[in-house]
């Protein structure tokens, strides 16, 4: 790892100031202190944005610190943009950092996302600059081994299914852990990944921001017919796309009785290679007027399709659960017919009938609706299990709340705009 960094530069043009105070709580004007500095880094695909950059916001509007947003790819900061209210924009920064030959690169190799090694290693310097990092990924915690180690670390998770990835020992090292509800903190604790003292419960901010960027009435059909969503996973091993996927669509096309979409999670679809891949498959698909495809649109990350859809057909992607904020059936593909049943990486193949074969599907899809009934308390306990709600209370002001109290943020007193 390369030798750590030196002592922290306030970058040119930064933060705000504020009067600190003595000891009997007056004013001492001639000594002025910086705001605390927080980052919200969003270092990887869009999905991961969506998670965070609500809390940004709610933690500018409420609490007095300078609030930045930053990430390796302007499609994130637009994306950032949108899901934030105008009126909060003068509150917060939104800049592109890290490597240029990183994005050079990535655009030479048809990527997304830059190497997340390179632009932690070119941005290192001015994230030591922070008194907090907030994270929705965990490849970055590798600025700790850097010579990153003024800010604390703050998690934020970017999915709430049962997937060992969602559970990644690497959880240990940030200094602090947001989650979205009890299932999370009895999995961690019982891990070793977390503890009561430097967690929170808050919720999902992730249904704050879809609010702000979907469009409840768009749809891509003019039929009505029931919606199919099928959202395999990128996993190669426990995904069915792969194995199953053009079967899948292939059957439930030729009944000619549903609307499908299909949208994987979006990292199978975030390289050239892999986009063109899809495409080449599944583009004949779209001459039906009643399949609809996408591979890695904003709809595909904002819950427009978990939304809209009648049925959810998929593996192991955490947008299940989305789903199931309004209860329907369920179906699971076990494409290498693994031993699930007592597998906690595998909870919501409870919520739904388990299928195994591509010929299975359209016999599951036509009896779905009959099954459900049999699912329905059980998707109801886990969604609340899942997601800690609080009727008319903001996940994301939850959140940024509970950062506050973690870094010891003051709450703001005044509206004065940032220069």
């Amino acid at each position: 790892m390369p030798s750590a960094i030196p002592p922290p530069m306030m970058p040119e043009g930064a933060p705000s100031e504020t009067v600190s105070r003595r000891s009997d709580g007056r004013a001492d004007v001639g000594r002025p202190q910086p705001l605390p500095r927080i980052a919200f880094f969003f270092n990887a695909q869009a999905h991961q944005l969506i998670h965070g950059i609500t809390i940004a916001e709610e933690l500018a509007l409420g609490w007095a610190a300078n609030v930045d947003i930053l990430s390796s790819t302007q499609i994130n900061l637009d994306l950032a943009r949108a899901a934030t209210l105008p009126s909060s924009h003068r509150l917060l920064r939104f800049e592109r950092i890290g490597s240029a030959m990183g994005r050079a690169i990535a655009r030479r190799q048809g990527l997304v996302v830059p190497s997340k090694l390179l632009t932690l290693l070119a941005a290192r310097a001015r994230l030591n600059s922070y008194d907090a990092i907030a994270l929705p990924e965990r490849t970055s915690i590798l600025l700790r081994r850097m010579g990153v180690s003024r800010p604390k670390y703050i998690h934020i998770d970017h999915g709430a299914g049962d997937r060992a990835a969602g559970f990644d020992k690497r959880i240990a090292q940030f200094d602090f852990a947001l989650l979205a509800g009890e299932k999370q903190r009895r999995r961690m604790l019982s891990e070793g990944l977390i503890r009561e003292e430097t967690s929170a419960i808050v919720g999902y901010p992730k249904f704050d921001a879809v609010e702000r960027l979907r469009d409840r009435h768009w749809s891509p059909f003019t039929t009505s017919r029931p919606i199919i969503l099928y959202n395999p996973h990128f996993s190669p091993r426990l995904g069915s796309w792969r194995s199953h996927g053009f079967e899948i669509v292939r059957r439930i096309v030729e009944t000619n009785r549903y609307n499908l979409i299909v949208a994987p999670h979006i990292r199978l679809c975030d390289s050239r290679r892999g986009r063109a891949s899809a495409e080449a498959i599944f583009g004949p698909f779209t001459l039906s007027p009643h399949v609809h495809l996408d591979f890695g649109s904003e709809r595909s990350i904002d819950m427009s399709y978990t939304g809209m859809a009648d049925i959810y057909l998929g593996d192991v992607s955490s947008q299940v659960y989305e789903f199931l904020q309004t209860p329907r059936p369920c179906i699971f593909i076990n494409s290498d017919r693994r031993l699930w049943e007592t597998d906690p990486n595998h909870a919501h193949w409870h919520l739904g009938q388990v299928i195994e074969t591509a010929e299975d599907v359209v016999a599951a899809l036509d009896d779905a609706g009959t099954r459900h009934a049999d699912y329905i308390d059980h998707q109801v306990a886990a969604f609340i299990d899942t997601f800690d709600i609080h009727d008319g209370d903001r996940h994301s002001r939850r959140a940024a709340g509970e950062i506050a109290s973690f870094l010891g943020l003051a709450p703001k007193v005044d509206e004065t705009s940032r220069s």
